[in-house]
């Protein structure tokens, strides 16, 4: 995957506060493909560069989400690079 740059800041995480790298790709079809390398299994594909983020970063919240209310803790903040 390429380096795409991108920044979306979304309040509120688990643990220490983190940044999650996203990494964008174009498939031969004209799909994007876009990555969080650090949340397992956060991989999407959009018919627009734009269309893929938005979907990403919903997916990332949904699995950051699931860890807050696993961990029981407050979350304090996030962003997606």
């Amino acid at each position: 995957m390429t380096n795409g740059a991108s920044v979306a800041t979304v309040p509120r995480i688990p643990d220490s506060g983190e940044s999650f790298k996203i990494e964008f790709d174009r498939e031969e079809d004209g799909r994007w493909i876009a990555e969080i390398p650090n949340l397992p299994g956060v991989l999407v594909y959009g018919e627009t560069k734009e269309d893929a983020e938005v979907k990403v970063t919903a997916l990332a919240l949904r699995v950051l989400a699931e860890r807050t209310e696993q961990a029981k803790k407050p979350p304090k903040s996030i962003r997606f690079l």
